[in-house]
Order: C-alpha cells, then structure tokens, then sequence
C-alpha cells in the first residue's frame, strides 16, 4: 500500500517568518510554500532592460520601478508573489514595518519560463485580478519575441498581444511605451 505524505499548510504570517530568514526566495499560496525557479541569463536580461527603460521613463514621475527581490500580497488571503518587475504609483502602500512587501501595484510584469508560464498565466494572474491598484498585467516570453498585455478596462480585462520586434507596448496605466526591440536587444538569437 502507498504511503501518503502529509503537506504542511502555512499561515502567511508563519511564511513571512521563514521568508524573512530564508536563503532562497520562495512565493506562498493557498498555504503552501513554492520555491522559485532558478533563472536563466536570457530571463535576466529581459527583467533587468525592461526595467532599466521603465526606470529612465520613471524620471519626474508619481510612480517607482521595483524589481525581483520586492515581494507583493495580493488578497486578504494572503498570496506572495516575486514578480519579476513591479510598479507602483504614489506612495508604497506596505505590509508592515519591514518594508519588503508591497500591497499596490499598478502594472505587474513576469517574464515566462518553460517551468512557470502555465502558472503565471492562470492561477497567479487570477490571485493578481484581487489587487484593487493593478491596471495592467504583462507576460513576457523569453524564448521568442511576444509579450501578452491584460489591460483592466472598467471591470474587464482585455488581452492585446504583441509578436514583432517593431511592437511597441504601450502601458497605459504609467504613461509610457516599451519597443519590443528594446525589450529583447540583448537576446538577438529571440529576434531573429
């Protein structure tokens, strides 16, 4: 007869401790704590040059560019994300007095990985949707020119997606464009 194992179920206060010490960062949901996945060098030059551009946009503007390491909770259940860049308009609204966990983003953008784009597009993008400041949500492919936007439009949200290096992505919700070009200038082997 198998065996069954038993899964430990966190509460987010328990996983916030263990977080806050851990070597590693891991994202929590419905209880259960997730490592993250490793990265790859194509992933990290995709995260760093959109928010590099985002940055230079952000100049004499309300709003801030996060990046990996800034965690986000997205409902009064407690869901913990890394997204890959964050962007918040005005003040941070924050968890606690340790700073590190943001509770209001305005544009959220994850950069898919084989491992984690079924995820990132489903049950995470649903535990985003119960952010009442996010306006915009943006997947970004690592292994081919395409980024998906998710644009909040009153109460729907609505799907535009982009496929050539001459796309230029315009996010709304801050006022400013991102060429796809730019996007993957130093992933050329995507581009061509």
């Amino acid at each position: 007869m198998p065996s069954v194992t038993a899964q430990t179920i966190f509460t987010p206060e328990e996983y916030l401790a263990l977080e806050r010490k851990a070597t590693v960062k891991s994202e929590y949901l419905n209880g259960k704590i997730r490592a993250m996945p490793r990265v790859n060098f194509v992933h990290n030059f995709i995260t760093v040059d959109i928010a590099t551009e985002l940055n230079i946009q952000s100049r004499g503007q309300d709003w801030e560019v996060y990046m990996s390491n800034m965690r986000v909770r997205t409902g009064p259940k407690g869901a913990y994300f890394y997204p890959d860049v964050v962007v918040v308009c005005g003040e941070p609204q924050v968890e606690d007095n340790v700073f590190d966990t943001l509770l209001n983003p305005m544009l959220v953008i994850e950069v898919l990985s084989p491992s984690t784009e079924v995820y990132d597009k489903g049950e995470k993008f649903r535990h985003y949707q119960e952010l009442m400041s996010l306006q915009e949500y943006i997947l970004v492919s690592q292994d081919r020119v395409r980024v998906e936007q998710h644009r909040l439009l009153k109460t729907q949200w609505v799907q535009t997606e982009f496929g050539t290096p001459e796309d230029v992505l315009s996010l709304a919700s801050i006022g400013c464009e991102l060429p796809l070009r730019d996007i993957y200038r130093r992933v050329p082997e995507v581009i061509s």
